[in-house]
């Protein structure tokens, strides 16, 4: 019997794979549990049609991405800290506030946990940082830390 899963199993093979059960494991199991679907024409033409609208919502989220790396390329976030004698700061600069500071003066929205840090910013002077937008596309926004 051919079945459609509706899930990940382990052992069967993933989300909306096509397999070939034996009758009684498919009646017994897969059918009762959930995890699948038998596929007929209908089954068949509704999961061609799904994977055709996830394909397309991913081709526009990946558009998405691209624009807003370009969009990101020319604009620079300017984010202040105390300072000290000598050039010294107090703390950092975190993802967090980059992401904030991005929101207040660009209106630009970004999740702080795609904003790639490899550490603190904690030093005044512009800086590149890398911003992972999608898979397939990262931008790269310029931070300048001056003293407040």
């Amino acid at each position: 019997m051919k079945i459609i899963l509706l899930q990940d199993e382990k052992k069967l093979g993933k989300k909306g794979d096509i397999i070939e059960a034996s009758d009684g494991f498919a009646r017994n199991y897969i059918l009762p549990k959930k995890i699948g679907i038998e596929a007929t024409a209908k089954n068949l033409n509704d999961l061609k049609l799904r994977k055709a609208n996830e394909d397309k919502h991913a081709k526009e989220q990946l558009e998405e991405a691209k624009a807003l790396a370009a969009k990101l390329e020319d604009k620079q976030i300017v984010v202040s800290i105390k300072g000290g004698e000598g050039g010294r700061t107090f703390g950092s600069v975190s993802s967090k506030e980059i992401a904030t500071a991005c929101l207040e003066q660009h209106n630009i929205e970004i999740d702080k946990k795609k904003i790639q840090l490899t550490e603190s910013l904690k030093n005044f002077g512009s800086y590149e940082v890398p911003i992972k937008l999608h898979p397939q596309v990262t931008g790269k926004l310029m931070v300048k830390v001056t003293e407040a």
